[in-house]
């Protein structure tokens, strides 16, 4: 089957990367805004027959779900025989359980949600916490691509005599993952979460890694401030200057800035995210 292609805003570069692995067709799509601030969407590429592939990190969804929805509809109607998501970044992972009562369990009404329009599903490194696959929640055939061995690469080829640090308990199996194939050591923290931008990490004890390069490892940079509390304590250690490797650029508010003026060496990302820190291409991971 015939594969064609179609960036959402701000996807072109990946999309254009992914379209020319696969030798496949980029579809050409009008979009715009009416004066009220609905969307206006109109396909211009043949779809009929073919396997319609849309692109879209779910980064700020709320803004960008709608009208994905709507390129799905519209290219089943022209008919596409199959529409396939590719979300290097999907969101609404984290409320996977009612904390309190009368809370919204959005990861799971996101899955319907998504499962309703798309017959596929390719992503990157969810954040699966309480749950074990995206089966769980998704109705849909879903391909969960990792970049562990993509960092482990930049570590190996980049960094000399590096120590690999993960956040808390749940990164240890990641990032031990991600040091043995970088052939590097490795410690895990200790984090104790009082709110969203309220973070307790515990003291490491780096004496034996003097000479080595910190390289703090996190699938999620968010609010940044796991990142910043272990940069305080590296500093106070003594340690060297230490370099941020996270999966996903979310980048909240002023995060990005926050990290670097707290001492952070380098900031490094993978492409999921389109942001400055991307260094890390994980294009091949998604395709089908």
């Amino acid at each position: 089957m015939k594969k064609i292609f179609f960036a959402m805003p701000g996807n072109e570069e990946l999309t254009d990367a992914l379209a020319q692995k696969e030798s496949a067709e980029k579809g050409m799509l009008e979009m715009r805004k009416f004066p009220d601030g609905e969307t206006y969407l109109r396909i211009l590429s043949s779809v009929k027959n073919k396997k319609a592939i849309l692109v879209c990190t779910l980064h700020q969804p709320d803004s960008k779900l709608l009208a994905v929805y709507f390129l799905a509809k519209t290219a089943k109607e022209l008919g596409a025989k199959s529409i396939c998501l590719i979300a290097p970044y999907l969101s609404y992972m984290r409320q996977d359980t009612v904390f309190n009562p009368g809370e919204s369990l959005t990861s799971t009404y996101f899955a319907m949600l998504i499962s309703g329009f798309a017959d596929s599903l390719i992503t990157i490194d969810p954040h699966l916490h309480r749950r074990k696959s995206l089966s769980e929640i998704y109705s849909i055939p879903t391909k969960v691509a990792h970049a562990a061995n993509h960092i482990s690469a930049w570590i190996k080829y980049n960094i000399a005599n590096p120590l690999l640090i993960g956040p808390d308990a749940e990164s240890e199996q990641w990032v031990s993952e991600v040091a043995n194939n970088a052939n590097a050591p490795y410690i895990i923290l200790t984090k104790i979460r009082h709110g969203d931008r309220a973070v307790e990490v515990s003291i490491p004890h780096f004496d034996r890694y003097k000479d080595h390069i910190p390289v703090l490892v996190d699938d999620i940079i968010s609010t940044g401030r796991t990142m910043i509390e272990t940069i305080a304590h590296l500093k106070t250690a003594g340690m060297n200057p230490p370099i941020c490797i996270g999966v996903h650029a979310v980048f909240a508010s002023n995060a990005f800035q926050e990290i670097k003026d707290a001492g952070a060496a380098k900031i490094i990302t993978c492409n999921t995210i389109p942001h400055e820190s991307n260094r890390i291409d994980i294009s091949d991971l998604l395709i089908d």
